[in-house]
């Protein structure tokens, strides 16, 4: 993820496209060119494309959501209905190029098309389709995501079961894949609960409540959002449990370990040249060097908080090896029981580049390459200038480069299939250091602490210890001298011959002191998350108006409201995210949401019960506990009564389910649209919704957005109310 003026530490930066006019002949920068010729980062034969590619607006790009039920029959819609529609549309006498599949994605679920924004505006049979987009995106079905930014979450190979984290989440494209990938097993109509779990954190909180909002589009029980410091990220405790042998004696809580970790950490951004314009502009090669140490810091962290039999994936959006191969050449030779995965024949259709083996990094804004090692630049300064030095040894390549096998990592150009600039490595621990016990960190042989592995012993303490206890600057401070017991061997026998004690407790999977707890933050102003008692009043009315059945997960229903009494909101998780926030103190993690909204309550008039109701959003994870016998059938007539009318009365209906919603009470109900053909449309498949019934009248529980959006996807128009009524303001505003 690029940055811009302002950096955020640990965690993604701001990066608001910069779309200000910019000539062709001012798409040149002497300094960018100069420094990626004298890296080589392609031959020279293919520079003349590689910055023809760079000057190319970037096509627009999207992903149909993978685990929604609509997923395959909007593919479907875009490949029957716009696909032919925009094939041979001619505009000012320009043939302009339909929509076509993205080759390497899986299932044909990502697009792009290159079109601009003129054509987008004028052309009729584009604006319908860019009417389409918008409403389906609005409402989460589809997400605009640049075609590189789609790669790392389909290297990380998630699973239901998995525990992951993407440690620099913001704006949550690359999360929403995760998300769906956690729940693989969504049927058509309804969501999964995966045993698993998702956090997703960033180190700023506005940016972190964009995640929440993200989400939302794709609720789950399994997911979190943090708001900490990636390169200090606290150790999370999961409490033990009866069949825990290993810690019977102790009762002490274990460390969280995640199989997947997912660094798409924050990064010059070079790579986004094509639709951030003002790179050209302000490009310089110390950005890169600034990053480097925060960079490595975050790819570190995530090495002691992973699973013996775990998966990182490293990724930016930079050109510059000091940001790509110096951090993860630096991160191998410091955790040597790690390496990295040739995922070569992964997605055969995607043209890669293997990662570069030799860089020469600059020592200041002049481009200046010529030291061939960190020591030749030390020794060609002033003794008294050589403290000052910012860079490390880290930034030139180590002496080791063959064994660490960079040429796995991959680099993605512009020129090569028409998109951005990406960097992605896979990392694994070799197969002797996996072992059965995750909460235990594998040991490491005398062979691998080894000095001689590509950085020198004094250079290798300064970055480790660097990494591993550094103050942090975060407003949440983490739990003191948790790395501090994680630290390699090798560092560790280094500090002894210094007279410093090095005895490791007999877990390094867990804080020095668990009793010890951490103070809470007060700073940290979210609401506190609360799990009802599964006998609670309020939470049994709730079940019994709904009709759940007795399989519904009452015991991982929370509220969130200072007296943790069930005032409005039920939220739902899995098993596992309600031990971790149980284990943990929410302002010490910064626990900024947790699970999904599934119901609300209402309050009733005096002397009445109180009315609860499903929201549209969290329909698809309670559906599965709704008794089938109260969900209604409808057919498709009654569909589109309901779009286009707020509140239809429930005599303008046919039978049966004139009926059936006649002999309701007022409230919450399901009703089942059932599939079929009609003269004008298709449904394809059952659709499932909450309905509202008042005494003489029913609306469909889902928002504006999400109507528009249905009405798009069956009829090919927006017939709802809304757009009636925005329809006739136009008309009056006039030309």
């Amino acid at each position: 993820m690029g940055r811009s003026k302002k950096r955020q530490r640990g965690g993604k930066t701001e990066n608001a496209r910069d779309d200000t006019p910019i000539e062709r002949t001012g798409m040149n920068n002497e300094r960018f060119s100069a420094y990626y010729k004298a890296q080589k980062i392609i031959p020279d034969e293919e520079w003349g494309s590689f910055m023809d590619a760079l000057r190319r607006p970037l096509p627009t790009t999207f992903r149909i959501t993978g685990s929604r039920e609509i997923a395959h029959t909007l593919g479907a819609t875009i490949q029957k209905t716009y696909v032919p529609l925009l094939d041979n549309v001619v505009f000012e006498g320009e043939t302009i190029p339909p929509p076509t599949q993205i080759p390497w994605y899986p299932d044909g679920l990502a697009w792009q098309f290159n079109v601009s924004k003129k054509v987008l505006r004028k052309s009729p049979e584009f604006k319908k389709f860019h009417s389409f987009l918008v409403h389906e995106t609005e409402v989460g079905n589809i997400s605009r995501q640049e075609a590189v930014s789609m790669l790392p979450p389909l290297f990380m190979d998630v699973q239901p079961h998995h525990k992951v984290i993407d440690m620099c989440a913001a704006p949550g494209s690359k999360t929403a894949q995760l998300l769906e990938a956690l729940h693989a097993n969504d049927t058509a109509t309804s969501t999964s609960i995966p045993p698993g779990l998702l956090i997703a954190n960033d180190a700023d909180s506005r940016r972190s409540h964009l995640l929440i909002h993200q989400s939302a589009r794709l609720p789950s029980p399994a997911f979190m959002v943090t708001n900490l410091d990636a390169s200090i990220y606290p150790v999370l405790k999961l409490p033990s449990f009866p069949n825990d042998n290993r810690r019977a004696v102790k009762k002490t809580p274990s460390q969280l370990l995640f199989d997947r970790i997912l660094c798409d950490v924050p990064c010059s951004g070079d790579g986004t040249l094509r639709k951030n314009l003002g790179i050209w502009k302000r490009w310089q090669p110390m950005d890169g060097n600034g990053l480097h140490g925060l960079q490595g810091r975050i790819l570190q962290r995530a090495m002691r908080m992973l699973a013996s039999d775990g998966r990182i994936v490293y990724s930016t959006c930079s050109l510059n090896p000091v940001e790509n191969e110096a951090v993860v050449a630096a991160a191998l030779n410091l955790n040597p029981e790690f390496e990295l995965v040739d995922v070569s024949e992964q997605f055969p259709q995607l043209i890669r580049r293997s990662g570069l083996t030799t860089w020469s990094p600059t020592v200041d804004r002049t481009v200046n390459t010529s030291f061939n090692s960190y020591d030749v630049y030390i020794q060609s300064l002033p003794e008294d200038k050589r403290s000052d030095v910012k860079l490390m040894e880290t930034h030139w390549p180590p002496g080791n480069t063959e064994t660490l096998h960079l040429e796995r990592c991959m680099r993605i150009y512009p020129h090569l299939q028409d998109t951005g600039g990406f960097f992605v490595a896979v990392f694994e621990r070799k197969t002797k250091y996996r072992t059965s016990n995750n909460a235990q960190a594998p040991k490491r042989t005398a062979q691998d602490a080894d000095p001689s592995n590509g950085i020198s012993e004094t250079k290798k303490l300064k970055v480790d210890t660097d990494t591993l206890v550094q103050e942090p600057e975060h407003e949440c401070t983490a739990t003191p001298s948790v790395d501090t017991v994680m630290m390699d061997v090798h560092a560790a026998s280094t500090l002894e011959g210094k007279g410093q004690s090095t005895e490791r407790p007999p877990d390094v999977g867990s804080a020095v002191s668990w009793e010890q707890n951490a103070l809470a933050d007060p700073s940290f102003k979210e609401m506190p998350f609360t799990f009802l008692a599964p006998n609670d009043p309020a939470l049994l009315a709730c079940i019994k108006q709904l009709n759940l059945t007795t399989s519904f997960p009452s015991s991982n229903v929370l509220v969130r409201n200072p007296a943790g009494e069930p005032v409005r909101s039920f939220y739902l998780t899995n098993s596992l995210v309600k031990s971790i926030i149980q284990a943990n103190d929410y302002t010490r993690m910064r626990l900024m949401a947790s699970g999904t909204k599934v119901v609300t309550k209402q309050e009733a008039a005096r002397g009445m019960d109180a009315q609860y109701r499903v929201l549209g959003e969290g329909l698809p994870v309670v559906l599965p506990y709704i008794k089938s016998e109260v969900i209604m059938s409808a057919d498709f007539g009654a569909l589109k009564a309901l779009l286009q009318n707020y509140y239809p009365l429930c005599a303008s209906f046919g039978d049966p389910f004139r009926s059936e919603i006649e002999a309701k009470g007022p409230g919450s109900h399901i009703v089942r649209f059932l599939a079929e053909t009609s003269v004008d449309t298709t449904l394809s498949r059952d659709l499932v919704l909450p309905l509202w019934k008042s005494n003489v009248s029913i609306s469909l529980m889902i928002d504006k957005r999400a109507k528009s959006a249905l009405s798009l996807r069956l009829f090919g128009e927006d017939l709802t109310v809304a757009a009636r009524e925005q329809s006739k303001k136009k008309d009056l505003a006039g030309p």
